[in-house]
């Protein structure tokens, strides 16, 4: 529907399919010689793309031909805010008093405000996502180093290498690798999202209808598949198969199209999963963790707990397996199942967990993010009473909170490139904006994946380094300005 005068006019559209596949908006205003485009899920705010046009008979022609393609793909006029936004599942959980005779050694605790599912960790930080949309980062004996503020809450937290990413209620996957946060992925409005892994800059999406659904570095839609069961809080991906767990157990999925390779069914649905090597961890709501093969899907060991099992980790090479459960205790078993100790958390129940270097990170209901040294002689104190004093982390007050680049103007520019840096092109390709690199020495046919809300036709923006990935494309890493 347009309205407006001679000097404004706005087109609205929006595509909402009966089957669910889509249900997002797309919004056209044009004033004199600026076209401003708006797009993403029914009720949400979306994201803004502005251009300056020559003349304002250019503007009118280059928003005339968005909305005829919009159109020709399905898109309808409409009246904003008459369909109502696609629900968004937060997941429910008890946490009861743990029944452990000893405390786990805690040697900091940080309380985020929100109850915290989102956990990463490695060599040099610790980070931690919560349901209020906060992300922050801490060195390893706690320290506060930076926070995010995102739009929604934050289902979960995952690594590609070198680069984080944060699944959000939102129905995006923000790109938190550099200073500022980017929108990598805008997920189908009707994919409610439970979990996510990213393997390659291939992104593997579980939800809560039991489906999977896999998008490429572009943020295009490469294939989906319903598994046989629902409340799918499982993915984990590497080169061989994504492994997808829900009520009704595990089921791996060939990448390259989604081929079913085998299904496993488990002892209760599935609530978390993990991956090392050539196994995949299943912890589940009745009461184990399961070790399956990824090659055939056997179940090879069970580690059972006293309560439904929230989390899973392992150490390197699985040597030690480790759960945390729904009554505020965690657990650790050798390889073959045989339980080691358990311990009570102090903080609410582990939602989710990774081990790092002798130490194991808990995120909880409480919305803390505890670490606790899980040493042997530190475990071996515990259970005879001695546990160090916890330290409460505290937030700085004046730290600033980056919130996301949603438009070419959030981004810092330059006059010239800095020597040494990279430039990179936006270009018009078959009705989309897509990235290549301009500066030599790389190959200039290759895609670069890069924020969508900054690409404009005919930008230029520096880059500090590109990286090629396995699927034949070019990842950014480190900051990103516009080339003036």
């Amino acid at each position: 529907m347009s309205i407006g005068s001679a000097a404004v006019s706005t087109t609205y559209l929006e595509l909402s399919q009966e089957d669910g596949a889509a249900h997002k908006f797309y919004e056209v205003t044009v004033a004199d010689l600026v076209v401003t485009v708006r797009y993403g899920r029914i009720g949400a705010e979306g994201q803004t793309q502005t251009t300056t046009f020559a003349t304002a008979e250019k503007a009118r022609a280059a928003a005339a031909k968005k909305v005829g393609e919009k159109v020709r793909k399905g898109y309808a006029p409409a009246v904003q805010g008459q369909r109502a936004p696609r629900s968004v599942t937060r997941r429910q959980v008890a946490s009861a008093p743990s029944t452990a005779r000893s405390a786990a050694p805690v040697l900091w605790r940080f309380r985020t405000g929100s109850a915290a599912f989102g956990i990463h960790v490695d060599d040099d930080r610790c980070w931690v996502g919560n349901q209020s949309g906060d992300v922050y980062t801490l060195d390893h004996e706690g320290g506060v180093l930076a926070r995010f503020s995102l739009p929604d809450g934050v289902k979960c937290l995952v690594a590609d290498d070198f680069w984080i990413y944060a699944g959000c209620d939102d129905g995006k996957v923000y790109d938190l690798s550099s200073k500022l946060p980017f929108v990598a992925y805008d997920i189908a409005a009707d994919v409610d999202i439970f979990w996510l892994d990213i393997h390659e800059g291939v992104l593997d999406v579980s939800d809560r209808d039991g489906r999977l659904t896999v998008i490429d570095h572009e943020d295009e839609h490469q294939w989906a598949r319903r598994s046989q069961g629902e409340q799918a809080w499982m993915v984990r991906a590497d080169e061989r198969a994504v492994y997808h767990g829900h009520t009704r157990g595990v089921t791996a999925y060939a990448p390259d199209g989604g081929r079913e390779l085998w299904h496993t069914p488990t002892k209760g649905g599935v609530l978390f999963g993990w991956q090392d090597g050539d196994v995949v961890y299943a912890g589940t709501a009745h009461k184990a963790v399961q070790r399956l093969s990824k090659a055939t899907g056997a179940i090879e060991a069970t580690y059972t707990c006293d309560s439904a099992v929230y989390s899973c980790a392992t150490s390197p090479g699985g040597r030690f397996v480790f759960a945390g459960d729904a009554a505020s205790s965690v657990y650790c078993f050798d390889q073959d199942g045989t339980r080691l100790w358990k311990l009570g958390t102090g903080d609410g129940s582990a939602l989710s967990m990774q081990y790092h270097d002798e130490r194991l990170y808990l995120v909880t209901t409480d919305g803390s993010l505890v670490c606790v040294d899980a040493s042997e002689a530190a475990v071996t104190a515990a259970q005879q009473g001695t546990v160090p004093v916890p330290r409460d982390v505290k937030l700085a007050a004046a730290m600033p909170a980056y919130a996301p680049a949603t438009a070419v103007g959030a981004v810092a520019t330059v006059a010239q490139a800095p020597s040494g840096a990279i430039v990179v092109e936006c270009v018009q390709e078959s009705g989309r904006v897509r990235v290549h690199v301009v500066s030599g020495g790389y190959d200039q046919s290759l895609n670069v994946q890069f924020p969508r809300a900054i690409r404009e036709p005919g930008a230029r923006y520096v880059v500090d380094s590109l990286h090629t990935a396995a699927g034949g494309f070019y990842r950014v890493r480190g900051d990103i300005r516009r080339l003036l």
